[in-house]
């Protein structure tokens, strides 16, 4: 009997000393990330995703990383292989669940990066599955504040060229706020952004 206490205990060291370390990695690469040292959080979170496959956020925010970083690159180059790796973390983690509502975000918001990188060629490619990925998204969740949003400022963002009503997106916005406002993370560490984005979008509407 003894021996199998000392054995749970073990365990139980074992297992909180995983916990800390995926809990210092991640703080360690959130850091990173704020200082911008983007590559470096990268990479980190990379190494994380490898040691723990039980969970989907250190992938998530490779793909986030770089999927942002599309917004402000100017070389295509480098912005095929940001969204060439934001592809291949997303993919890991949708082999293991397709039923997450932040890998769709996560998703439409690659596809967005290849419309903004070169709209001419990637427009008419991508445009449709960004709005299928925010549809999946909402589907999974309709509370998912960065899926509401999502879907209403990727079509504000082409309203100039395609025409269409803005009123009910800039509805769609407001509604996003109060999702967010009444959002509450699975964990410290899920996805959590977007508010600041909204807040400016709604200046804009009205």
């Amino acid at each position: 009997m003894k021996k199998i206490i000392t054995l749970i205990a073990l365990f139980v060291v074992v297992i909180s000393s995983a916990q800390t370390q995926f809990e210092q990695g991640m703080n360690k690469a959130f850091g990173l990330w704020k200082e911008g040292k983007n590559t470096e959080a990268s990479a980190l979170f990379e190494r994380i995703a490898g040691a723990e496959k039980n969970s989907y956020l250190p992938n998530y925010y490779v793909g986030l990383i770089n999927a942002l970083a599309v917004f402000t690159e100017k070389d295509k180059t480098k912005i095929d292989l940001l969204l060439t790796k934001a592809q291949d973390a997303v993919d890991v983690e949708m082999i293991k669940d397709q039923s997450n509502s932040e890998l769709y975000v996560l998703q439409a918001l690659i596809y967005t990066g290849y419309v903004v990188a070169d709209p001419m060629t990637n427009g008419m490619k991508y445009s449709g599955k960004v709005m299928e990925a925010y549809a999946k998204a909402k589907t999974l969740d309709p509370n998912n504040p960065r899926a509401v949003f999502g879907e209403a400022d990727y079509q504000l963002g082409g309203a100039k060229w395609t025409g269409v009503d803005t009123k009910p997106l800039c509805a769609q916005v407001d509604k996003s706020i109060e999702l967010f406002n009444n959002f509450k993370p699975a964990t410290p560490y899920s996805p959590k952004w977007g508010l600041e984005r909204a807040l400016e979008i709604q200046k804009t509407c009205k």
